[in-house]
């Protein structure tokens, strides 16, 4: 955001401080969708004041998804090996499937969320994207830790090495669950095709497939809107007086980007800022009964999927084609997947699936909290039966 355009953080985040531990090399920071793309409801994925339009390397007349659209890029053009995105509901998953890479959402508080500019505490966590699973799986191992300024990374499991006993059969056995109800079925025989060849490879592997498994999610985006509004408000305010940036709340935020309309708002406006200003304090009874009821929806369908039919996994598509980036009406979601685990807090990770005339398609596979290991296992057999990337020709 031009807004933030001349501020440094003082400190690095938690998770970069892991990375330079590790022995990683930074190489810079990618463009993403302004504002994690909760600016607008006409927005432009992968747009930002400072960066303009990242496009997809497959296309560049072609969204790369969002919000955390420069990382995906980056990995998918072979820009860079590994790449950090920041995911509320989708950032890092849409991304990564749209551009043929993997990504993992990790379940809340696996990632310290310490440095991160928030939409919200309550489904904000962080996330890496690679071209391979084991590569994400180095990544997701050197980002993880016990940060005294996040309580939540408390609640996990000890240090993991998620990129070990990564084996070629890691799907026998497994009894995996089919999602098709909830992500826009129908809507695209391109995803359609490649979902069921997904699945044929799943069960050649030696996995048992339950299909469809019914997913009852009704209230659960509805509340979702209302968390996300209030805690926006309350997370970013707290930023931005913690880190001495700029602007010191979103009040100041929204009078910025009124004063500088013609490069910050040349394509799209801030609608969904001014309804998030609007909002009180996270003690208002609307606000905490909005995160009960879409968490509750949330994890009892997860759970309730997985306990019924003693399942190790849920799948369903990450994405549709990548559609045209439009500055005129904005974005053109059509399939997608993230939502029960973005809202639950529970794991997720999209792996290359296959192409619709020419473009990525990505399977997501979901389970419950702290089930990365058993996760990305089950995504590393499927990445090998499969070998499904393809990488973009670039002109």
């Amino acid at each position: 955001s031009l807004a933030l355009a001349e501020h440094v953080p003082p400190a690095d985040a938690f998770l970069v401080k892991r990375l330079r531990d590790a022995g990683a090399v930074l190489l810079g920071k990618a463009n993403l969708s302004e504002w994690a793309n909760f600016r607008s409801s006409h927005s432009s994925s992968g747009w930002s004041s400072i960066g303009g339009q990242t496009r997809n390397p497959y296309d560049t007349a072609r969204s790369p998804c969002g919000s955390s659209s420069g990382s995906a890029v980056a990995v998918a053009a072979n820009l860079t090996t590994v790449a950090v995105g920041t995911e509320t509901n989708g950032s890092v998953v849409c991304p990564a499937g749209i551009t043929g890479i993997v990504g993992i959402k990790p379940t809340l508080g696996l990632v310290s969320r310490s440095g991160i500019i928030p939409i919200a505490h309550s489904q904000d966590t962080a996330g890496p994207m690679a071209r391979s699973v084991r590569g994400a799986a180095m990544l997701l191992t050197a980002m993880t830790g016990v940060d005294a300024d996040d309580p939540a990374t408390g609640k996990g499991p000890e240090l993991i090495d998620y990129s070990s006993n990564l084996t070629a059969d890691g799907l026998r056995g497994k009894r995996i669950g089919v999602i098709r109800s909830y992500y826009g079925a129908g809507s695209s025989p391109h995803v359609e095709r490649v979902f069921d060849a997904a699945i044929a490879a799943i069960k050649a592997q030696g996995a048992e497939v339950v299909d469809p498994i019914e997913i009852e999610a009704d209230e659960m985006n509805a509340a979702e809107y209302e968390v996300l509004l209030y805690e926006f408000r309350a997370d970013l305010n707290s930023y931005l007086e913690k880190s001495a940036a700029p602007i010191g709340s979103l009040a100041d935020l929204i009078r910025f980007n009124d004063a500088n309309a013609e490069t910050v708002m040349s394509i799209f406006g801030q609608d969904i800022l001014i309804e998030a200003e609007a909002k009180g304090p996270l003690t208002e009874p609307e606000y905490l009964e909005a995160l009960e009821t879409s968490k509750r929806i949330a994890r009892t369908a997860i759970d309730q999927a997985l306990a019924t039919h003693a399942l190790d996994a849920l799948i369903a598509p990450t994405n549709g084609p990548a559609w045209m980036i439009d500055p005129v009406n904005g974005d053109s979601y059509g399939v997608g997947s993230s939502s029960l685990a973005a809202i639950s807090g529970y794991p997720s990770i999209t792996v290359p699936a296959g192409f619709a005339a020419g473009l990525p398609i990505g399977l997501s596979i979901i389970s419950e909290a702290w089930n990365e290991k058993q996760l990305i296992e089950i995504a590393y057999a499927f990445e090998q039966a499969t070998e499904a990337r393809q990488a973009p020709i670039l002109e």
